[in-house]
């Protein structure tokens, strides 16, 4: 007997305000859902009304709770993401009404949900979500909260992936509750109630969600209790081992007239495709295929419905009977086809599996084109949920008594789709098989705390019902009994307890009780495989890119990657081929298993390499999915652990953001990180130059459109989007407190475009970027993950680091790394300075303040590596390095990687010697390290006015910038300044310095704090060049020649003179007529000045010829001239002992 919706208090019947009766299902179902509070299991067709039994059980919460209801908690479960938005939009309706607030969680939305569920009544989810919300829950408290748990399609629980996790959960609950039952202060029991389609151990679900009150209530119903009786056909069509899914896919079209024209009972038909283009494929074919028979009024309606459509060749198609239905129809087109389709006019529908989860569309006949669908760019079978809301589809209750659901299938899956649409098949647990990684996800989350409750949580599980029942399913004997059973499972438990223990998962003491590592909380934080965990064990530390890579190749997470044979020539063209880009770390031999293709693909896909087959961009679309989470797992194991990993956690934070972006982190194609910028448009603009943000940012938005041939305002959004991004600088300065065994350096992270993103604090979302810092030992000094909400106030961090000497260097790298944009890195070296006597320190002996050392980077900088300048405890002046606009270095490449050292001037004494000694053996060190070939030089010391020294003016455009690459400390004696990386005449110019900007080199040609001398000698012009004319007409430097006293020959105009050879000019002849007063002339040449040059004045200058000048001549001359002090800069007397100790690395 139908029961009436009057049984409803009248507060609630709105909720079911469409039908004054409840159907036989709901009658039946009635007494035990709304007038106990007893768990309750459902088993039952599709299309039979379950949803409103859900609906009944929230009914009598709010009947038993006290109004408002704030303390009311429902959590509905659902296998798929479309079914929570469907009930989402159905209950927020129905709900809203009454003053419950829904909350749909099926995203990724992690900042505010904890927030979100303590404010909402009713929340919609699905098991992979709640499972990681719940893992990441530092207090489980939100979950004693809740008082109803409404799980859908509970029969998923024999799916091999999902339904593992929602045995998991259901039990991670049900523990929860007994222990609530135990402690009698908590009042709060959850109640379960969970429907299924038609299942034969429907009990033993029933039996799994009881209390203490003993099994949930069943209510199982079969088909004949379906309001229209449904014929269900699996057909299996061939498919071979090397036939992709998109070629039998393809394949099955041509079948689709047959297949209507047998079962549609000329009826309307509703066919589900995979993608859109499949949608619209298979409407072609069945156009030109099929010719239905048509009334003349018939074609008439027709007619109509195709003047009223805008897409054109959706209005052809409509006049022969076929249309297609997806997202990307347009709204107005969409409802026309929904009417035509609902009112019977439409013969023949495609549409995508989405509609199965959306419109209400019911049809005659249902037709699933292929069980296999993509997700996210990889192909997977259609979940048991999924079939089942397609095929429910099938039936229209106002037209039909019977209806018809199709399934094509490939042959090998026949039979495992005939036996779950007959509901014979027995549902067996799946936990089994992932048990190391749900025990200890339980572990983190204190649900087990000793091994009592341990044993207690395998108790809670669907495997102990089906273990009791069928054992022979798990590996166990059949002929075990009961007691044996058990203890089978026990063993099984403790087995794996000491595995998660042998692996530093848990720690266990002699009392029993567990406790979970970091190592686990990682483990359970990214739902890694046990196997993936030990692998990360095995890191060494010292891995290097390409290490990490083959590595991750190996994940578990990557098992069900298969490697057919027709993919292998692909493959070995992409790892290895000279006539084309191959991937940038090529495998030795031929691709010839998983772990290679997975490899191959990975760096196929970040090297923006073409993948033309099918299948493989499907698999490559699957491995980065489990990729991204993989790879920052890895990362955040290793910064756990920072003894001898400093290169494998670079390396490992640097790929985490590389599978994010898809992109290496030295790519050109930047601009693919960039909205609406595809691979064909980032091609364009590296072809065009246009490898960095900064490149992009100064281009003219109109340029930006002619290169990617897109009209106003695309450039303007380009630009706006490189303009959102933030931009970094990194600063490092060593403190005055010096020791043998240690240093101090103050580090700060700036952002130099916080204002702007404070402004669009949308923009900054959950981005940050990785400060990392490590030693010449690979021992990682600092690591800190650094928010960009963190420069929100002022734009800068800043922090005190405290560095121990390494035994193998003072040099320490430090990296500024991204987690989300390729193009923001920062890579520097810097040389720290740890405490010993001077030589030549008036103060030897006494404790001197010592001057700091900086340095300085920007993400928008590419710096090279500098001579890092010997620091002293009294230094004498200051080193600086140039910088060129371009991308960030290559962390790989690790000897790219450089600083910028300068030194803060001090107030100095008269004594120079001790500090020209000191910067002899600076430059003794930087010569042995990286020889340069030496330059012959003759000098005539006798012609006074042949001294100069100059830079390019500031308009000339340099077209190779790099002169900055080798630095040449080159001192003044006679008046004690410092001439700097580029040599200027210290006679024409003297440094105006303050102490706040002390003396740093040139900037676009000109020098920086630096003012003409008053006492200039004539003959010297306002800007010299960078020629010397040495009276011998020979000449020093590479690129160096005067225009006074030489012309060039066979040059055309506004072209440089070329360089020397072996010391001598080449492409230069005397003037007939040497011009004796210098004049300007500019010139594109290299500035790589030898370090051997010395500025004319300097004492080594006065001593003879040059080319001599080795350290050890240098010292026989000032040896000999020590007592007479001949040479300005030398003061007083020097006696032997000066030199104690400083010339020991000359020689």
């Amino acid at each position: 007997m139908l029961r009436s919706v009057t049984e409803i208090p009248a507060k609630f019947r709105s909720v079911f305000n469409q039908f004054p009766y409840f159907n036989n299902v709901q009658s039946k179902a009635l007494d035990d859902i709304l007038y106990t509070n007893k768990n309750f299991v459902v088993s039952a067709p599709t299309g039979s009304g379950k949803t409103v039994i859900f609906e009944l059980a929230i009914i009598r919460l709010l009947m038993e709770s006290a109004e408002p209801w704030q303390n009311v908690k429902v959590v509905y479960m659902a296998p798929i993401k479309a079914l929570c938005s469907q009930q989402f939009e159905n209950w927020k309706q129905k709900f809203g009404s009454l003053g419950l607030n829904c909350k749909e969680l099926t995203g990724d939305t992690e900042v505010d949900d904890v927030f979100e569920i303590k404010n909402s009544h009713i929340i919609l989810t699905t098991p992979e979500k709640w499972d990681s919300m719940t893992r990441k829950w530092k207090d489980s408290f939100i979950l004693h909260m809740i008082q109803l748990f409404l799980i859908d399609e509970v029969h998923v629980l024999k799916d091999t992936q999902r339904g593992a996790t929602l045995e998991a959960v259901i039990s991670r609950m049900k523990t929860m509750n007994i222990s609530a039952f135990e402690d009698e202060s908590q009042s709060t029991q959850t109640r379960f109630v969970a429907v299924s389609a038609t299942i034969p151990n429907v009990s033993d679900i029933a039996c799994w969600l009881s209390d203490h009150e003993g099994p949930a209530a069943c209510l199982k119903m079969d088909e004949s209790h379906r309001p229209v009786q449904l014929r269900k056909v699996v057909l299996g069509f061939p498919c071979s081992t090397n036939q992709t899914e998109f070629k039998f896919d393809l394949s099955l079209n041509y079948k689709m007239a047959n297949i209507i024209q047998t079962y549609s009972d000329q009826k309307p038909s509703l066919v589900f495709c995979s993608t859109r283009k499949g949608v619209q494929q298979s409407a072609d074919v069945l156009a030109k295929d099929a010719r239905f028979i048509m009334t003349v009024d018939h074609k008439l309606r027709l007619t109509k419905y195709a003047d009223s459509l805008m897409d054109s060749k959706l209005r052809d198609l409509v006049m022969h009977g076929v249309a297609y239905h997806h997202a990307g129809v347009d709204a107005s087109d969409r409802k026309v086809i929904e009417e035509a389709f609902t009112k019977g006019d439409l013969p023949v529908l495609f549409t995508t599996s989405t509609l199965a989860m959306g419109v209400n569309l019911p049809a005659h006949l249902v037709v699933i084109k292929s069980t296999a669908h993509y997700v996210q760019g990889a192909c997977e079978d259609y979940s048991e949920a999924d079939i089942l809301q397609m095929i429910g589809r099938a039936g229209r209750p106002q037209f039909d008594t019977s209806a018809t659901a199709v399934i094509m299938t490939k042959s090998q899956t026949k039979d495992k789709y005939s036996r779950f649409l007959s509901g014979a098949e027995t549902i067996e647990s799946s936990l089994h098989s992932n048990l190391l990684e749900h025990l200890n996800a339980e572990i983190v989350l204190h649900t087990i705390s000793d091994v009592n409750m341990a044993l207690d949580w395998i108790r809670s599980t669907f495997l102990y019902i089906r273990a009791m029942k069928n054992p022979k399913h798990y590996g166990f004997p059949s002929e075990l009994n009961k007691m044996d059973i058990e203890a089978r499972l026990q063993d099984l438990c403790l087995k794996n307890l000491k595995a998660l223990s042998d692996t530093g998962l848990i720690t266990m003491d002699e009392d029993i009780n567990i406790k979970s590592t970091e190592k686990g909380r990682l483990m359970t934080r990214y739902s890694v495989a046990y196997d993936t965990i030990q692998l990360f064990t095995s890191v060494s530390g010292l891995e290097s890119l390409t290490d990490l890579v083959s590595m991750i190749s190996k994940s578990q997470e990557f098992r069900d990657i298969q490697l057919r044979v027709n993919e292998k020539r692909t493959l070995n063209t992409l790892n290895k081929d000279k006539h084309r880009t191959t991937i940038r770390f090529p495998m030795e031999g031929k691709i010839k298993n998983t772990e290679m293709k997975v490899s191959c693909l990975i760096q196929a896909q970040l090297g923006c390499l073409s993948v033309q087959d099918f299948g493989l961009s499907q698999d490559t679309g699957k491995i980065f999915k489990n990729g991204v989470r993989v790879s920052k797992c890895l990362a955040e194991f290793l910064s756990h652990h920072p003894r001898n990993n400093f290169s494998a956690l670079m390396n490992a934070v640097t790929l985490a953001k590389c599978f994010r972006a898809k992109l290496w982190e030295n790519s050109p194609y930047i601009a693919r990180q960039l909205d609406k910028i595809g691979v064909h448009l980032a091609t364009a603009m590296v072809n065009a130059g246009l490898t960095t943000f900064g490149k992009i940012e100064q281009t003219n938005a109109r340029e930006l459109e002619l290169i990617v041939n897109r009209h106003p305002p695309f450039g303007n959004q380009i630009r706006e989007s490189v303009l959102a991004l933030p931009k970094y600088e990194l600063h490092l300065e060593q403190l005055p407190v010096y020791s043998n065994a240690g240093a101090d350096v103050s580090v700060t992270v700036s952002m130099t475009n916080f204002g702007q993103m404070s402004a669009n604090n949308a923009s900054m979302g959950g981005h940050h970027v990785n400060l990392i810092i490590g030693d010449c030992d690979n021992n990682v000094v600092f690591y800190q993950t650094l928010f960009d909400s963190a420069f929100l106030k002022s734009g800068t961090w800043s922090r005190k680091i405290s560095i121990t000497r390494a035994a193998k260097g003072d040099d320490i790298s430090m990296s500024l790394i991204s987690s989300k944009y390729v193009g923001l890195d920062i890579h520097q070296k810097f040389t720290t300075f740890y405490s010993g006597k001077p030589f030549g320190d008036e103060n030897c002996g006494q404790e001197v303040e010592v001057a700091a050392v900086s340095w300085k980077g920007s993400s928008n900088v590419n710096v090279n590596k500098s001579n890092s300048a010997a620091v002293s405890k009294k230094p004498i002046g200051q080193a600086t390095a140039r910088t060129k606009k371009g991308n960030s270095t290559n962390p790989s490449d690790e000897a790219k990687a450089g600083a910028q050292v300068g030194l803060k001037r001090t107030e100095r004494p008269a004594s120079h010697f001790s500090s020209y000694l000191r910067e002899l053996v600076s430059r003794n060190e930087s010569l042995m390290e990286t020889p340069v070939k030496r330059l012959k030089m003759r000098m005539n010391l006798g012609n006074d006015t042949a001294r100069a020294g100059q830079c390019i003016p500031p308009d000339v455009s340099r077209s190779d910038q790099k002169h900055s690459d080798m630095a040449s400390p080159i001192f003044d004696f006679s008046d004690g300044t410092h001439a700097g990386r580029n040599i200027f005449h210290p006679e024409l110019y003297q440094i105006h310095q303050t102490s706040e900007s002390p003396p740093t080199g040139i900037t676009k040609g000109n020098f920086v704090n630096m003012t003409p001398r008053s006492d200039r000698r004539p003959g010297y012009s306002a800007m010299a060049s960078p020629f010397a004319d040495l009276s011998d007409g020979l000449y020093t430097g590479r690129n160096i020649f005067h225009p006074g006293h030489y012309q060039s020959q066979g040059q055309t105009p506004g072209h440089p003179t070329t360089g020397t050879a072996n010391g001598i000019f080449g492409n230069t002849r005397p003037r007939a007529a040497p011009v004796k007063a210098w004049q300007h002339q500019s010139t594109e040449c290299e500035e790589r000045y030898s370090e051997d040059i010395l500025p004319l004045t300097s004492p080594m200058n006065r001593m003879g010829n040059v080319s001599q000048t080795t350290p050890k001549n240098i010292l026989n001359k000032i040896t000999e001239q020590r007592s007479s002090a001949s040479f300005p800069g030398a003061v007083g007397h020097i006696e032997s002992e000066d030199f104690g100790g400083i010339f020991d690395g000359l020689f």
